[in-house]
């Protein structure tokens, strides 16, 4: 009888334990709250954590972003293209090849022979005073000419003379337009070689790379971001 009794008590004190600890646990749960994370230890993270012990800083972005270590990647001709509004490109066909030459003289008197220019870039420009986009225009080749300098890049305004677009009304334009800051050319259509005799829009623009190739050619209106584009773009 007393040997039950022992083993009662024993079992009694036993479950009061395991009631005892029980308690203990669901209390602990219900008040527990992490701390804020700003409290909380951080690892220590070194640049080799980061990016890799073989990858300099900022690699992995680069490769996410397409850009090089050393700066932004700039776009192609393709993605330039691609996003462009009011131009387009034209003459796809003579991309690559050799500029024709020509001569003309611009209305400061100042001759001007294409292949004088070999080593830069050469922009020309096909425009006329009665064209309201070559108007608009203006205001962007304008800032080109003062970010860009003549050292790297030479602008040729061409516009061709005749019964809409004297030269006298191309005198009285720019003399009007003051702030113009490259040279404007009144040329003979006669005069000129193809494919600058059979431009069919304008504005219309050649680029033409340092080697005397055709880089590319546009019509429409240009704004100065895609000037700048197109000049920097590699092919």
């Amino acid at each position: 009888m007393a040997k039950q009794s022992k083993k009662t008590t024993l079992l009694i004190a036993a479950v009061l334990v395991l009631v005892a600890i029980a308690s203990a646990i669901i209390y602990r749960i219900s008040f527990y709250k992490p701390a804020p994370a700003e409290q909380r230890e951080q690892p220590s993270v070194t640049p080799e954590h980061r990016h890799g012990p073989e990858n300099p800083a900022g690699a992995d972005k680069a490769a996410v972003s397409g850009d090089s270590p050393s700066g932004p990647r700039k776009p192609t001709l393709r993605q330039i293209v691609a996003r462009a509004r009011y131009w387009g490109p034209a003459y796809s066909g003579l991309y690559g090849s050799q500029a024709p030459n020509f001569t003309v003289t611009d209305l400061d008197g100042k001759r001007h022979r294409l292949s004088d220019y070999r080593g830069r870039t050469v922009m020309l420009i096909f425009w006329a005073a009665w064209c309201r986009p070559c108007i608009m225009e203006i205001p962007h080749l304008i800032e080109l000419r003062r970010t860009i300098g003549e050292d790297r890049l030479v602008m040729l305004a061409i516009t061709y003379a005749g019964p809409m677009n004297s030269e006298k009304t191309i005198r009285s334009f720019v003399s009007a337009h003051n702030d113009i800051n490259y040279p404007v050319i009144a040329a003979n259509l006669a005069d000129m070689p193809a494919p600058y005799n059979s431009i069919r829009g304008i504005p219309a623009s050649f680029f033409i790379r340092p080697d005397g190739k055709i880089k590319l050619a546009t019509e429409g209106l240009l704004n100065l971001a895609d000037n700048k584009a197109i000049i920097e773009a590699q092919q």
